[in-house]
């Protein structure tokens, strides 16, 4: 969608439907069906796919992070969101790969890396990240954040300085996902909100409660489109659900709980910004972040492009061109 067309009165009801359908989700919950597993990097391959490769890196504070990676060229590191995995970027791994070096990388307690006791903070996986790129061989790095993985970037960003990042992909990730009170609704849309702090405090509850792998299969469902496939969602809650429900509970409240909005207007590298249009954040939020960097691109996907806050596991064709072009 051209990000300058203004969003159709149909559509805006669409994405905010989406959205009361995410805050009361934890209390609806959804059904798990079961599907055959995906593609395992380990297993034989299907003719003409790219061989990804596994490894383990290890953190300062001990903790292995896994990672996919498949290959050549100039590297591009994936970051997932929250309680997301590598293994979901498969699409990414295989059709960039033809171009570029492209690395997908588990969070601690995420995916198959370890699950220490500690360190569920952004700050700290955003150190994690750059003990991880501190260690890569090659020149700079590309690298692209989904969702919470933006707010860790940001995070590296505030700590660390530039570094050997040169360019960014912000994908899909609202500036303040939780309101202050008294906030305007033409204000919560621009930050992207999608909390209240009590709200924020319930969901977390309920992931850390004994319903917390029914809260987990709710959150999930309502970050689709839905003509997503249910075998398809299925596996995205089985890897979500490899992140233990406590641990992601405290995540989740620290991450919503950060305001990027004094850090987005320091990022001064090449960057091209994702959004949907029937994402759980609202658009407007991604058109003010590409406001705020230089020179940043902005792509919208529109409802019929499976423009959901997973755009590029619902079009990643559309998606992978995208970032191609974008690389150049």
């Amino acid at each position: 969608m051209d990000s300058k067309n203004p969003q159709s009165n149909d559509s805006q009801a669409v994405s905010r439907s989406r959205r009361q359908f995410l805050r009361r989700a934890a209390a609806l919950g959804g059904g798990l069906v079961a599907w055959p597993r995906a593609a395992d990097a380990r297993g034989a391959r299907p003719e003409g796919s790219a061989q990804v490769r596994s490894g383990t890196f290890v953190t300062s504070d001990g903790v292995g992070l896994h990672y996919l990676e498949a290959g050549r060229g100039k590297p591009l590191v994936l970051i997932p969101g929250w309680s997301q995995t590598a293994a979901m970027y498969w699409p990414q791994l295989q059709a960039l790969s033809r171009h570029h070096r492209v690395i997908a990388l588990d969070m601690r307690g995420h995916g198959d890396s370890d699950k220490p006791a500690g360190g569920y903070r952004i700050a700290r996986l955003a150190k994690d990240l750059h003990e991880f790129l501190e260690k890569m061989d090659g020149g700079n790095i590309t690298v692209a954040g989904h969702s919470m993985g933006c707010s860790v970037i940001w995070s590296l960003w505030e700590q660390f300085g530039r570094s050997r990042v040169d360019r960014l992909i912000l994908i899909d990730q609202a500036p303040a996902v939780t309101a202050w009170p008294g906030w305007s609704e033409d204000e919560r849309a621009e930050a992207g909100t999608l909390f209240t702090p009590q709200s924020l405090y319930d969901t977390a509850a309920g992931l850390a409660g004994p319903d917390g792998v029914r809260v987990s299969e709710g959150l999930v469902r309502g970050l689709f489109s839905s003509s997503f496939p249910e075998d398809a969602l299925a596996e995205v809650i089985e890897q979500n659900l490899k992140f233990p429900r406590a641990a992601a509970a405290r995540l989740l409240v620290d991450h919503c709980g950060q305001d990027w909005r004094d850090l987005i207007p320091t990022l001064d590298v090449p960057t091209l910004v994702v959004g949907g249009e029937v994402s759980i954040f609202h658009p407007r939020s991604q058109q003010w972040i590409a406001r705020q960097i230089p020179g940043a691109q902005l792509s919208i996907f529109s409802a019929s492009e499976g423009g959901s806050h997973f755009m590029f596991l619902e079009n990643p064709d559309k998606f992978n061109q995208l970032v191609l072009d974008f690389l150049g």
